[in-house]
Order: C-alpha cells, then structure tokens, then sequence
C-alpha cells in the first residue's frame, strides 16, 4: 500500500489523533482534497485571461437576467421563474406558487447562480479531470443546501401549507425533530423500524445456521419442493450492510423465490464486527468467509459444483476468492453471478469524491481510533452523493411539512447499518479503489498473487442503470478481465439496492441482457446497449432461467447441515449475527 512509512510511531501516532479530531469538525471529509483541487482552478483560471473574460461576461448577463426577471415580476400577477430561462429550468419549481412575487425572484436568482457556478468551475484548461470533478461535486453540494425549496420563509408552497394547517405542519415537524435526536443520541434505529423486527416481519424464510466462525454464519434454508437441482446456490452478501436484502418480505425475498424454483440456497451472514476485530483484513474475508462457506456447502451437498451469487463488495470478494481458487486447482464452483459489484475500479463513478490519498489518511485516522468505521459514517458519505433526494427533501418533508414517511422493508434494512474492521477497510480502500490491484493482477491472497483471467466458469453480471455506488459501466468492466466462454451481462433499471431487489414482478422495471462467447469481439458499453433489445418486467425470470439452463438434474432434498462432518444445526434462521447492532 502506497502509505509514507519513514515516521517514528510518536509523530504517527500524533498526526494520526490530529487527523482524527479535524474529521469530526468536518463530518469525516478531508478539507485538503477540497482546496487541493480548488487551487489548482484558481492557478489554471488565473492562467486563462480569455476565460476569465467570458466569465465575466457570463456573471453580468446572469445578473441583468435576474434583475429584468425582478422588474417584470413586481409588475406581473404571475410570471413562472422556469420560463424562457437560459439554461435547464429546475422542476422544483413548476407549481404555480412560484409564479408570485418575490418567490417567483428568490427562485430565478438561484437558477442564475446554479447556471453560473457550473460554468464557472468546467471548463478551464490544465485543471485535472479528478479536480474538476471534485469541485463540481462540491457546487451541487452547496447548491443542494442553498436550494429556497429547503426554506420555510422562501418556500411559497410550505407557507401556504403553514397557513391552511394554521401551523400544524411545524408543531408536527418540531415532534418528529425531536424524535428523531432522542434516537440518534441512543443509537435507536430511525421511527418505524419497529414493524420490521428481523425474524419475525424481515428474514422470516425458514432455515438453520448450519456453521459459525467468528466472522460468519451460514443459513441452509430448507426445501420447499419434493426434489431439487442439483447443485446449490451459496450467497456472498455485503458486509456493508446486512444480508437481509435478499430476503427480506416474503414479496421480495429473492431467497424464497429461489426457494419456491427448486434451488438448495445457502447465505452467508456476516458478523458485525467491533473493536477487537481491527485487526481482521481482506485474507480473513476470504479464508474464514467465502472460503469456509465454500468448504460447508461442498460437504453438505457433496456431489456437486456450486453456484456462487455475490452482491456489491460480497461480488467483489466472490470474484477474489473464485480466482484463488482456480489459482489453487479447486473447481467446486459451477458459475459465478454478481450483482453489482466492482472487480475494475478504474472509474468508480461519485464514490471517486471520497477516495483520494487526503480522504484515506482521514477515515484511516477515524477508524484507528475505535478500531472500525461507523455505519452512520458510510451512510453519510452516501447520503451526499444524492443530498437532493436523501438529506434535504426527507427533511423538508419531515420537518417542515411534518409528514413522515412511510416506512417499508427496503428502508428498514437500510437503517441497520454494520461497521467495518479498519485493517479490511484500510486495504479494500488503498489496494483495490486507489492502487486498483485486482484488475492490474498485483492482489494478493495468502501471499500469492491472484489473477481474475483464471475465472472460466459461466458467469451471469447484473448492473443498475442509476446505480452510484457501482455504476454499470464499472461493473461491466469485467468482461475485459475474465476468461469465461459463457458470459452474460444484464442491465436493468433502478439503482443499487432497488434495482436488484425489484421482485420477481415489476411491471415498471425493464431490463437488457446479451450474451458472449469469448471468441465475439468485445462491445463498448454504448455499443452493447444498442445491441441488446428493451425488455419489460423484473429480471428475476431470466436470470432464474439461466440458473437453471446452467444446473443439472433434480435430487432429493439434502439433509440440513451434515453433523457427521462438522457442520451440525445450530440454531434456526436468521441466526444471531444479523442481530447483532
């Protein structure tokens, strides 16, 4: 790992804690990225006299705009802020309460200065792409935050809900506020996640842990048809978050789905780790997690190769590990499925914000203090990249319109957030997003180096069209770095999470999927969406389909766990590491 290491401990040691305390000034950003890349635009525009010109130029035209909008609003009843505007009108303002004085104003002065500090920070000549991004990434932060939509005294549509509910709104609002800093001062999950208790309305498909360790659980789930294919399904969830996701109500539970098709399903459950697993790293996820769930299902199912199904860092850790075992000679897995997941992080889309050597040297310097990374730290970092949707409007809504909304199983999972030994963190974040050494064939596991072109089994990838975490041209990167003859890339609609957990029936999804044989010349990826047809519905079917295309003949039910050789039932589903906060 590219880290300064010529310091005595002491120095590291004090610059580590100093580190640490600016962090929780800065809810966890590291303000020298920031201004790193503001520098280098202020340099580069100080070197660009014609652009500072246009610039100018640009400042006063957006200025005498706002002024001769303001002239005509105090003469008009109504004049809509979006109309004849230059630039893209913003749809936040599309009710007829913004068409009056002086909101109509508040909201074209803001479209004014959103148009021109985007301009302002592209568009200048010797400023590095990286630092380009970073600085656009920090104007739609702020204006985000400045947005009159997010104000009660500049929002004519909350003031005229504040007046029909003669203050109601806000009483309920200053209710819910409070509600919710009494939870976040007890570390009580967010109002509502009280109707969604794991077990009982979440994770209910009925199964038995059949193996633990001190970093994973494995649920067999029991049979729910007379015979089964062959060979079983093991999920390699996230550890970032819980596996329920892929069970979570019986609706959309895609192990129950599985299920219910005549599949023998195997999770992975992984332990929520706390201070004294600092130490534990990315060999231990793959040795004491994937590999030994590899091990429990082989001697549990012992005649047959394994699909192995792996989602977003799981996906990422399923391909390491598939690749060391086929370093090794070990063939016990029938094919590989990925949800998105990364295994090239050349562009890692907006997750780039916040990794850089500056941003590392911070969350390393947080994580050694308590020895792991705080969910409530990731979700924010998150919550950023979409501040829009899920910072300002959750809170005027909330606060100001003093409604809560509904909560449903797909917000409740995201609540129960997990955190993240700092040694596995530290390397995940330098080796494969900053150094980026799996597609580079520089990582290692168990001291020996691992390359994904040794992969050659049928390999089923799965994007989001919307997804900022893995963004799909990201995830298809993979197809560069594998050797499979059978290799089938989908792309569906929706982002990260819902994208993949639509259900097996969703009318508003839509999907594409295309195959290649290794000897079909590799597609761009707009080049492969042209190539692949819209189609409606879940993907859930095809890949289902694919699943079974790819399994052989029907058998008896194995029994749940194998005692004889280790690996008895332990206790039932969803066993006790999911519930551990």
């Amino acid at each position: 790992m590219a880290r300064p290491q010529n310091r005595a401990p002491t120095v590291q040691e004090f610059d580590r804690e100093f580190r640490a305390q600016l962090a929780q000034m800065t809810s966890g950003l590291a303000p020298t990225a920031f201004t790193t890349a503001w520098a280098d635009w202020a340099m580069h525009l100080a070197q660009s006299p014609a652009r500072r010109n246009e610039l100018r130029r640009q400042a006063l035209g957006r200025a005498t705009d706002t002024w001769a909008f303001a002239l005509r609003a105090l003469g008009r009843e109504a004049v809509s802020p979006t109309g004849d505007f230059d630039g893209e009108a913003d749809k936040r303002f599309a009710d007829p309460a913004w068409q009056r004085f002086p909101y109509n104003v508040y909201a074209r002065a803001w479209q004014n200065n959103a148009a021109l500090m985007k301009e302002a920070f592209g568009g200048v000549g010797g400023v590095t792409e990286y630092h380009a991004q970073l600085l656009g990434f920090a104007v739609r932060m702020l204006l985000d935050a400045s947005s009159p939509t997010n104000y009660l005294a500049s929002n004519p549509e909350l003031l005229a809900l504040t007046r029909a509910e003669k203050g109601q709104n806000l009483a309920r609002g200053l209710k819910h506020l409070f509600d919710d800093l009494e939870r976040t001062m007890k570390g009580a999950p967010p109002a509502g996640t009280e109707d969604f208790e794991v077990g009982k309305a979440l994770a209910v498909t009925p199964g038995k842990v059949v193996f633990r360790n001190e970093l994973i659980e494995l649920i067999q789930y029991e049979p729910t048809t007379p015979d089964v294919f062959a060979e079983p399904v093991l999920f390699v969830p996230a550890w970032i978050m819980k596996y329920y996701i892929l069970d979570l109500s019986p609706r959309n539970s895609m192990v129950r789905y599985l299920v219910d098709r005549g599949h023998t399903v195997f999770m992975i459950s992984w332990k929520n780790p706390d201070q004294d697993d600092r130490e534990t790293g990315m060999d231990d996820y793959v040795e004491k997690g994937l590999r030994a769930a590899v091990d429990a299902v082989a001697a549990i199912a012992p005649k047959s190769k394994i699909h192995a199904v792996g989602y977003c860092i799981g996906g990422t850790l399923l391909s390491i590990g598939a690749a060391a075992l086929a370093r090794d000679g070990d063939d016990r897995l029938a094919s590989l499925t990925l949800f998105a997941a990364q295994t090239d992080f050349s562009e890692p889309g907006e997750l780039a914000f916040f990794i850089n050597p500056s941003q590392l040297a911070t969350l390393e310097a947080m994580m050694h203090r308590k020895g792991v990374l705080d969910s409530r730290q990731m979700g924010a970092a998150f919550a950023l990249l979409r501040a829009q949707d899920l910072l300002w409007q959750p809170m005027v809504e909330q606060y100001l319109k003093g409604q809560r909304t509904p909560m449903v199983d797909l917000m409740a999972w995201n609540a129960d957030g997990t955190r993240m030994p700092a040694r596995m963190h530290t390397e995940y974040l330098y080796r494969l997003y900053l150094e980026n050494e799996l597609a580079t064939n520089r990582f290692p596991v168990g001291g020996r180096l691992v390359r994904l072109s040794d992969i050659r089994v049928p390999m089923f990838v799965v994007g989001t069209e919307t997804d900022h975490v893995a963004p799909w041209k990201s995830v298809y990167k993979v197809d560069n770095l594998v050797r499979s003859d059978d290799f089938t890339f989908l792309l569906t609609s929706g982002g990260h999470n819902a994208g993949i957990i639509s259900g097996p029936v969703h009318p508003k999804r839509h999907h594409r999927v295309r195959t290649r044989r290794l000897a079909d010349p590799h597609l761009a990826p707009e080049d492969w969406v042209e190539a692949s047809p819209k189609q409606q519905g879940s993907w859930w079917p095809t890949w289902a389909r694919w699943l079974e295309e790819h399994s052989g003949c029907r058998v008896g039910p194995p029994t749940m766990g194998a005692p004889t050789k280790g690996y008895p039932p332990l206790e039932d589903a969803p066993g006790r590491y999911v519930l551990k906060r």
